[in-house]
């Protein structure tokens, strides 16, 4: 771990009001889709033993309505732990039935600072506390994590003092952030929550992670954006769920704009083709392999999975949705 403390705006208020009654306890999931992946029925809570994944958002930088920016929510009990925070991460929490009032999210991992996994944090500082967070914001994130923080907090300034300051009376530094800049390694161990970053190989980032939980009797490893790594493949080695990005590899070619050509060696260079994929999914042999931030350039569903298989791997696969539960 490189660096640790708190973050705040230009008042650095230490006085936190206690809300009475702002934290609300997880509430169930809602009604499924009719497919297996998606929510428990309703009605049906999480015993706090378990460990649940929710993705909040699957998509990539295109603009996509059913796919929302990379975010992926673990759920252990009442404390809930984010990994990424892209565009629309706080309304994908209330639409999964995860709390928002209170400040619920125990700490947010993130695994790279690209835009498309970042927008949604300056939502996840400001909405929380709107909601009546009264603690700081744990944060995990790579070199670079501190700066942004620091940016995205003097963007606001002004929001900040007048929320603080006029008659909406929001409480007194309850949107401050605590940042941790890592480096690998385990990041975070704590009632029976284990979290291992693991550096990744993704282009020209200096920083970039993947990530290992254990809790709940459950072994889970997100990818974050990479291109096939052998550290995160044995970190993923009989893990009970590997959640990877993607890209059709049949579907790679220069592409008709400016630069364009260089758009296969970009993708190789950050990204994970689905033969690739597979490849890397047979050696690490996870229970169940499940597909997110799936750079599609109009491959299909279908196209991604007969590629996983192309690459070696005949175990459970699926396609990642917003909203989807395992």
């Amino acid at each position: 771990m490189r660096s640790t403390g708190i973050v705040e705006g230009r008042f650095g208020w230490a006085v936190l009001l206690a809300l009475a009654g702002v934290l609300s306890p997880l509430v169930p999931a809602r009604a499924g889709t009719g497919l297996a992946a998606r929510g428990a029925a309703a009605g049906e809570s999480t015993p706090p033993d378990t460990a649940t994944v929710v993705l909040l958002g699957t998509g990539m930088p295109y603009p996509d309505s059913k796919a929302q920016g990379p975010a992926t929510a673990v759920v252990v009990g009442k404390r809930i732990f984010l990994f990424d925070a892209g565009p629309g991460v706080e309304r994908q929490m209330e639409a999964a039935g995860l709390p928002v009032r209170g400040g619920p999210v125990t700490a947010l991992f993130l695994t790279h600072l690209h835009s498309d996994h970042t927008l949604g944090y300056p939502d996840l500082i400001f909405t929380s506390w709107v909601m009546g967070r009264t603690e700081p914001l744990r944060v995990y994130g790579p070199p670079g994590t501190r700066r942004m923080t620091e940016h995205i907090l003097a963007a606001w300034d002004e929001d900040i003092h007048i929320r603080e300051g006029g008659l909406e009376h929001s409480v007194l530094g309850g949107y401050r952030v605590d940042v941790h800049e890592i480096a690998g390694g385990v990041v975070y161990d704590s009632a029976g929550v284990r979290i291992r970053a693991i550096p990744v190989p993704h282009g020209s980032w200096k920083w970039a992670f993947g990530y290992r939980i254990d809790a709940g009797g459950r072994s889970i490893v997100i990818s974050g954006d990479t291109r096939p790594s052998p550290a995160l493949e044995e970190a993923a080695r009989g893990v009970d769920l590997l959640i990877h990005e993607v890209y059709p590899e049949s579907r790679l070619k220069a592409e008709k704009r400016p630069g364009g050509e260089d758009w296969p060696k970009y993708m190789k260079s950050f990204h994970t083709s689905d033969r690739e994929l597979g490849a890397l999914a047979q050696r690490a042999r996870p229970r169940k392999l499940v597909l997110y931030h799936i750079v599609r350039m109009n491959g299909t569903d279908e196209e991604i999975l007969r590629g996983i298989r192309a690459g070696g791997f005949q175990g459970a696969a699926v396609i990642g949705h917003d909203l989807d539960r395992y």
